[in-house]
């Protein structure tokens, strides 16, 4: 008698064309951030404790300044720029009314990402410049090591600096909302 066995199907990532949003939707829920930037799979490990310490206070001054028509999100939150490029910010702000059921799937009104030596590089360079392609207002920084934070907004379409604070400094922000924050007091949380 033959045997009944189905050919082995390979699992994994498809090869020879770059990932899509679909390809995303796919991924394991095992701790581990999946972003896509131009169709190119990106996987960072779960965030340290103090990183999400700076979240966490972070979101509080956020959402405390939040105006009731937006609404504030910390990771992981999809924001879809494009089929190819999904990326999952430390925290966002966006308009209510630009929600859908699972992910964020226009521009958010700000991105921001919280430094680690794993992100550091993807943060400062191929996030920022696509939130600046895809016309996202505002983008910050926040760097926990020296406790820091800088702000860019989008001018004429590209980037300009709105504003830095390190240590116990204010920084005054305007965009999306009014809001103040001191680096120093984000790692007391």
């Amino acid at each position: 008698m033959a045997s009944m066995t189905a050919p082995a199907t390979p699992i994994g990532l498809p090869h020879g064309r770059a990932l899509t949003r679909d390809d995303l939707a796919a991924m394991p829920d095992d701790g581990h951030r999946y972003e896509l930037i131009d169709g190119t799979l990106v996987v960072t490990p779960a965030p340290s404790w103090e990183h999400q310490g700076v979240s966490s206070e972070l979101n509080s001054i956020l959402k405390a300044a939040c105006p009731p028509e937006l609404r504030v999100f910390y990771a992981p939150m999809d924001v879809v720029l494009s089929k190819k490029t999904v990326l999952q910010p430390d925290l966002l702000v966006a308009r209510r009314a630009d929600l859908a059921a699972r992910d964020l799937p226009k521009v958010p009104l700000l991105a921001v990402e919280i430094l680690s030596p794993s992100t550091r590089h993807i943060d400062l360079g191929l996030k920022r410049s696509r939130y600046e392609a895809a016309g996202c207002p505002s983008y910050w920084v926040i760097d926990p090591g020296a406790p820091s934070i800088t702000a860019w907004e989008l001018r004429g379409g590209r980037y300009e600096l709105a504003g830095e604070a390190i240590g116990n400094e204010t920084l005054r922000l305007t965009t999306p909302y009014l809001v103040e924050v001191k680096p120093a007091k984000l790692l007391d949380g």
